[in-house]
């Protein structure tokens, strides 16, 4: 007799029907389609070499091309004040006028004395022509020939003393109308008509400044000179030819319209700072600068031939605080870059590390991509327009509209 298991019947179906399903769930992967992540895409413009002018910012003050002191020279009362104060006065332009009395009395006195020297030659000549005959024929003793010809040289010496002492007394009278040594503007007068000034006082009159062209002086380290120095003999800066290009930079932070030039460097440098000092001339034919004001010089030292510039707006900073860009390698990657920067120049930052030429820096996108996503990089020539020119400038750092 045939015995039934029932157990192994049941478990033959079971195993069967879980068989069944795990095939067609297979076969239901295997028809959905797999989805891949879709590149970003990022604007990039290739850094490329230019020349740059390095400059080099510094604080100064101002003061006169020229400066003069206007100081009596003969003493007496002050009779009139010829100028106005704060106005600008010419050379040899009389300012003050001192009471001549006493020095035209002088005057004449010596003119009087001139006179009678004169005279005394005119009447000793005569006498020492006729002795020098009469002794010719001896006539007359030599010695009386000789007492004639001294007598005639003495009043020859008359004259002269007394002519120096009229050109002395002409000058001192001369000096009673003080005059202005320099062109300029003249400040405000310490003394008023009717005062006593004497040849030898201390206290000015009044100063007159030149301020067309005005001086700039700056004072520069010697650590940054050394730095220039050694960067110019390496060849990667060019030196600037002829007289360095000076730019004025105002205390409200505006830019001076007319730039001067670089006129001094300073031989030696100060003990007490380390600085070495620098003046430039600027013109100034508006009187805008006036001495003392506090400003900031911009020196066109020299230039970099090789220079690599890149917008702004594609540099921002880690978590460090560095500088930092996004560059597309060759493998369409993104690779973070920390860079050294050098000056600002309009809507761009000249980088002095971390870049090279003919790499792609990325412009826009940036904030959706990171270090190593692949990217997709547009047409980058338009972001390469809006790159201005090393010496032009772009109002709040962004690139001007095309």
């Amino acid at each position: 007799m045939t015995r039934f298991d029932s157990s192994r019947s049941l478990r033959i179906p079971v195993s069967a029907a879980a068989l069944a399903i795990v095939l067609a769930l297979t076969a239901c992967s295997r028809q959905q389609p797999t989805f891949a992540m879709p590149q970003a895409e990022v604007t990039a413009i290739t850094v490329k070499p230019e020349s740059l002018a390095i400059d080099s910012e510094l604080p100064g003050r101002t003061s006169a091309y020229q400066s003069s002191d206007v100081r009596p020279q003969v003493g007496g009362i002050l009779r009139k004040r010829l100028f106005s104060e704060g106005a600008d006065v010419k050379a040899g332009q009389v300012l003050y006028e001192i009471d001549p009395a006493t020095y035209q009395a002088a005057y004449d006195t010596a003119s009087g004395d001139l006179a009678k020297a004169e005279a005394s030659v005119i009447s000793a000549r005569p006498k020492a022509e006729r002795y020098r005959s009469l002794v010719a024929l001896d006539a007359v003793s030599k010695q009386s020939g000789d007492e004639a010809l001294a007598a005639l040289r003495e009043a020859q010496a008359s004259v002269i003393a007394a002519k120096a002492s009229l050109q002395s007394a002409k000058i001192n009278l001369n000096y009673t109308r003080i005059a202005a040594p320099i062109s300029g503007r003249i400040g405000t007068s310490t003394s008023t008509p009717g005062a006593l000034v004497t040849a030898d006082q201390s206290a000015a009159l009044a100063t007159i400044n030149q301020l067309d062209p005005i001086l700039v002086d700056v004072t520069q380290s010697s650590a940054q000179l050394l730095q220039l120095r050694r960067q110019l003999d390496a060849g990667a800066l060019k030196a600037v030819a002829g007289k360095a290009q000076v730019r004025i930079v105002l205390e409200d932070g505006s830019t001076y319209a007319h730039a001067g030039t670089l006129e001094f460097v300073g031989a030696s440098v100060d003990k007490t700072t380390g600085n070495v000092q620098l003046r430039a001339i600027v013109p100034n034919p508006g009187k805008l600068l006036l001495p003392g004001m506090y400003v900031k010089a911009v020196l066109s030292m020299a230039t970099n031939e090789q220079a690599l510039l890149i917008p702004q707006q594609s540099v921002s900073r880690n978590a460090k605080g560095e500088a930092v860009a996004l560059v597309v390698g060759e493998d369409a990657k993104v690779q973070q870059r920390v860079l050294e920067l050098g000056q600002a120049v309009g809507d761009r930052w000249s980088v002095r590390s971390g870049l090279k030429a003919g790499e792609k820096v990325v412009v826009e996108g940036g904030q959706k991509v990171k270090a190593g996503d692949s990217v997709k990089v547009a047409d980058s020539r338009a972001a390469q327009q809006t790159a201005i020119p090393p010496n032009a400038a772009a109002p709040s750092g962004k690139p001007p509209a095309n």
